[in-house]
């Protein structure tokens, strides 16, 4: 559903979100070691979601990545997937075809339709800081 990257760049806020509620600033290298991802890979990652204001970048000995705390609060997991996919998975093609619609639907639309609709509803309805506290009070995990 969500591509590779969008999977983890969730996991990164997600992690970065909860430390910064602690009061934590967290390097590339813990990041990708606790939401299990290759360090480069999640290097882009952050890049994108340092360049579309998710996430703070500071520089140096005691850089990282940290989230303000009042930001945790408003921001939704849709404004992630928009910044890593883009709008492509609420208009995309539940069998993956170029071109779908009501016009010529493929055999699954119609029910694609309304799981995409129920998609965007999640992403739209569901904070940084719900997913954080989930993690810190131990009823959801980043990696098995």
């Amino acid at each position: 559903m969500f591509s590779k990257a969008c999977e983890y760049g969730i996991r990164s806020a997600t992690y970065i979100a909860l430390n910064s509620l602690e009061g934590r600033r967290v390097s590339l290298k813990e990041i990708a070691k606790e939401i299990d991802s290759p360090v480069a890979f999640t290097a882009k990652i952050l890049q994108l979601l340092s360049k579309n204001n998710i996430v703070d970048s500071v520089k140096g000995a005691y850089g990282g990545f940290d989230i303000n705390r009042t930001k945790i609060d408003k921001l939704m997991l849709s404004e992630i997937v928009n910044a890593i996919d883009g709008d492509k998975i609420y208009v995309g093609c539940g069998l993956g075809l170029k071109e779908c619609n009501a016009d010529k639907p493929c055999p699954v639309h119609e029910k694609f339709v309304g799981i995409r609709n129920d998609l965007r509803k999640m992403l739209e309805n569901t904070s940084l800081y719900e997913m954080a506290t989930g993690l810190e009070m131990g009823l959801t995990y980043l990696k098995r």
